[in-house]
């Protein structure tokens, strides 16, 4: 899964998967620009590739921010001619009911869960389609094949990206764009607390994943990072459409 001579984008890159992913990419060979609201997590993602061989470049990044995605991206596609993978990752949790949920919760859930990938989307398939194709690869959550009580903007939210996730794949598989859905299942970062406080807390949780999960764990960032590595590479290039579940088998 050799990633030589590709530029890659990652957002919300600064911790969890998004970081994970970055560095495997750059692991493989890819030039990654790594991108979040947090600069120093940036900072220090960057600083690890290129401590251990890599090559990649931090950008400061609110991807509620419309415009800001589309200025960040068209700079990298000018510096460097070419942007070959995009893992648009950043999302958000909002936990409760259909009464407990604010519709400002819901706004901002569909905010960041469903039109900061649309926008950033846009941003690339211009340069894919030139340079004849790219990867684009879009985090939603196992939530998006599966319904989660007491979880309506963050399920209503995911199934949404998946389903974009389809239809973008169907319209740019003529020019090579493949578009995929990374959906992971309970991963062990802070990306959980609004499962936790629902479940009453962390051993509430862990006892939830004995129980529901069939291999009994959370999984780990740098598995979740090696699905991205294949969606990334020419591994899956006959691959598009494909909501890409990994989570221990909670779905079966």
């Amino acid at each position: 899964m050799r990633l030589h001579g590709k530029v890659a984008f990652v957002t919300g890159g600064g911790s969890g998967i998004g970081r994970a992913g970055a560095m495997a990419m750059a692991s493989k060979g890819a030039h990654v620009i790594v991108t979040d609201r947090d600069q120093a997590a940036v900072g220090n993602v960057v600083e690890r590739i290129r401590k251990a061989g890599g090559s990649g470049e931090a950008e400061v990044l609110d991807v509620a921010d419309d415009a800001a995605i589309a200025a960040v991206l068209a700079g990298v596609i000018d510096r460097h001619g070419r942007l070959d993978v995009l893992h648009s990752h950043v999302g958000v949790q909002v936990d409760g009911s259909l009464e407990q949920v604010s519709v400002e919760q819901m706004d901002r859930s569909w905010a960041l869960n469903v039109r900061a990938h649309f926008i950033a989307a846009r941003a690339v398939v211009e340069q894919m389609r030139r340079q004849g194709g790219g990867s684009i690869i879009i985090t939603a959550s196992n939530s998006a094949t599966q319904i989660d009580a007491g979880m309506i903007a963050y399920t209503t939210t995911k199934h949404a990206a998946v389903a974009m996730v389809k239809q973008m794949a169907k319209d740019l598989a003529p020019d090579n764009i493949r578009v995929n859905a990374l959906c992971p299942g309970f991963v062990d970062t802070p990306f959980n607390a609004g499962f936790e406080r629902q479940m009453g807390g962390r051993s509430q949780l862990e006892a939830y994943i004995a129980e529901a999960v069939p291999m009994r764990r959370f999984g780990s960032a740098e598995e979740i990072a090696d699905s991205i590595l294949f969606l990334a590479s020419d591994a899956s290039r006959y691959m598009t459409g494909v909501a890409f579940v990994v989570d221990g088998g909670e779905n079966l």
